[in-house]
């Protein structure tokens, strides 16, 4: 059997593993050293990728940023930021039909950035929404799948640890995908609260409205959002005045973030323990994900397997519109089977290549950050979509009162507005791209 067939055999062995519930950071971890054992015919290649892989991926200066966005959520939580940001969109939009879940999803959008992560934005804001919701007698599945939908705007607005490790995978500024997040992040936001609207009237029963605040009242509750604008001002304001790089943005939202948690009395001993246990668990969890992924992917490298697939593409003679949209299609099954991260760390070393020789009529850099964008938000979907979507599992164990078909139905609404979106954005990169062209 020669190495090409090695690697392209390797993908049954690795989907079996996942189907059979191992971690997939080990799947990859195994099928990449066996892989290896077999194309090298000993042990020797991978004993020495296991010395050396470690050390390369977690040496990284840029991986360190991680960790930091991973901190300034737990602290953003303790700081009481998500109930502010809840109470402040609630004021301006709780008098509307289906307000209450449009401030849900505001709130998601303003937590999102100040913390990186789709599944903490998901569960700590269910812990500030589910209670409201049920008061003024939002329907359960409605309710659940408002908030799973809402969760995934923590990995699209910036700072994002998904974009973070694209950006490595790719070599890219981080920075740049930052700024090119922003756009596709608020149409992200406005589209699921236009679905709410559509929602509501379909279903008028699904939930009740909140009294009209008078401007005194809303205007005290935007005031309470001031530390998460502080935040985020001073993060994204210092890394695109230059004033840090984002890991040292990273960390100063980390430290600011715990200030005002400190401040506000969230932050004792205990907590500021249990936030670094956290992070610590959770950054292990990320980090060995990444180096099973480093091994997959060195295995493949050797059985050339990326190389091999871009020439087959290339030489099939569709267009690059057309090898995209069936790239999205991929991803679109993918995240009915496994979680963001994994999906990124085991596809984009085999579909990148591809779509760097193909002509969309931009530069190689908007290409990759155009690319980054738009398959963040097809992991988004992914996240949402039933029977394996991350954050419909997350919410529904916050709920065990909702059947999870309730849940699944409702999410759907949620699942066309995020497809439309992605047809918008590749149709016109110019709005991902809009703000990155003014500023670089």
């Amino acid at each position: 059997m020669s190495d090409l067939q090695i690697g392209i055999t390797s993908f049954p062995f690795l989907l079996g593993l996942i189907f059979l519930r191992v971690p997939i950071g080990l799947a990859m971890f195994l099928v990449g050293l066996g892989g290896l054992a077999l194309i090298s015919g000993g042990t020797n290649v991978p004993l020495s990728m296991l010395k050396s892989e470690p050390y390369s991926n977690f040496s990284s200066y840029s991986l360190s940023i991680v960790p930091m966005f991973l901190l300034m959520g737990h602290f953003a939580t303790l700081g009481g930021m998500s109930t502010a940001l809840f109470k402040a969109a609630e004021a301006f939009l709780g008098h509307l039909k289906g307000g209450v879940a449009m401030a849900a999803v505001g709130a998601c959008a303003g937590f999102g950035s100040i913390c990186g992560s789709s599944l903490a934005t998901a569960a700590t804001m269910s812990q500030v929404a589910l209670p409201e919701l049920r008061r003024y007698g939002y329907s359960g599945g409605f309710s659940t799948a408002t908030l799973a939908a809402g969760g995934t705007l923590g990995i699209l607005i910036p700072p994002s640890v998904i974009l973070v490790i694209y950006a490595i995978l790719t070599e890219q500024n981080i920075a740049k995908l930052f700024l090119a997040a922003f756009i596709p992040g608020i149409l992200a936001a406005l589209g699921y609260m236009l679905t709410i609207s559509i929602y509501m009237r379909i279903h008028p029963d699904a939930g009740g409205v909140a009294d009209r605040l008078p401007m005194a009242a809303r205007l005290r509750a935007l005031v309470d959002v001031w530390p998460v604008l502080l935040v985020f001002l001073s993060v994204v304001g210092g890394i695109y005045l230059g004033w840090f790089t984002p890991t040292e943005g990273a960390a100063v939202g980390a430290f600011g973030t715990g200030l005002i948690a400190l401040i506000n009395r969230g932050l004792t001993w205990k907590t500021l323990m249990d936030s670094f246990y956290a992070t610590a668990r959770n950054s292990a969890m990320i980090f060995f994900i990444v180096l099973g992924a480093a091994i997959y992917n060195g295995f493949l490298a050797r059985s050339q397997v990326p190389q091999a697939l871009s020439n087959y593409v290339v030489e099939l003679g569709y267009s690059p519109w057309a090898i995209l949209t069936i790239i999205l299609l991929l991803y679109l099954v993918f995240g009915c089977l496994m979680d963001s991260l994994s999906m990124i760390l085991l596809t984009i070393p085999i579909f990148f290549p591809i779509i760097s020789t193909l002509d969309f009529g931009m530069t190689a850099e908007e290409t990759a950050i155009w690319f980054g964008i738009i398959v963040l938000i097809v992991v988004e979907v992914g996240l949402i979509t039933p029977p394996v979507g991350m954050n419909l599992f997350v919410i529904n164990s916050m709920d065990r009162d909702t059947p999870m078909m309730e849940t699944y139905r409702a999410v759907m609404y949620f699942v066309g507005s995020d497809i439309l979106r992605v047809i918008l954005l590749v149709s016109f990169p110019g709005i991902t791209l809009f703000l990155l062209r003014i500023l670089h």
